[in-house]
């Protein structure tokens, strides 16, 4: 009798051990379900400009992949945040300020980025962005990346910097400006999560 109770006691807890360890494998997927990053919504697709000006020079150019956005951001040393005036927008074609020429540029949709900085020394000429026209954006590395395709430097005219951004298709962006730099995010899709 006492062998049947210790028999029916080991699998009584040999049952709940198991029960229990089963449990976490059962909630797993609600957890990882539960651990999709949440992305913004809202930013919307229509151009977006801000009038401001400064005469601190843009001197870089970089990018950056995120879990729901890819980054471009354009340095420009000692502007303020509330000096970096912009105009980002979806364009047909891409063309040159004073000159008109066409400038190609790759991806489903083209978004042309205008920073109201110049890419040179406002008293000498002196370019501070070593760019060429119609060129890639130079250091700029987008291979891989999940919704940028393509980056063409458009030249500076008048103090405004203008840049070609080809994207996969027309989707969320959003610009936010802080102390030194313009950043511009483009959202991987229009949807919520990743």
């Amino acid at each position: 009798m006492v062998r049947t109770r210790t028999i029916w006691a080991t699998a009584a807890l040999m049952t709940a051990t198991l029960g229990v360890a089963a449990i976490p494998a059962q909630a797993a997927p609600a957890a990882a379900t539960r651990a999709a990053t949440a992305c913004p919504t809202g930013w919307g697709s229509i151009a977006k400009t801000y009038s401001a000006g400064t005469m601190a020079p843009v001197r870089n150019a970089r990018s950056g992949q995120h879990a729901c956005h890819d980054r471009l951001v354009i340095d420009v040393p000692g502007a303020a945040a509330a000096e970096l005036g912009y105009s980002v927008r979806y364009v047909d074609r891409l063309y040159q300020d004073g000159s008109g020429r066409y400038i190609p540029v790759a991806g489903g949709a083209i978004l042309e980025v205008r920073v109201s900085a110049p890419a040179y020394d406002p008293e000498t000429g002196t370019p501070t962005y070593p760019a060429r026209i119609a060129q890639p954006l130079p250091g700029v590395d987008i291979t891989g990346y999940r919704t940028f395709r393509d980056t063409r430097y458009a030249g500076s005219f008048e103090g405004e910097t203008q840049i070609g951004l080809g994207v996969r298709a027309r989707l969320p962006f959003r610009v936010q400006q802080l102390d030194g730099r313009l950043v511009i995010d483009v959202a991987h899709s229009w949807t919520a999560t990743r």
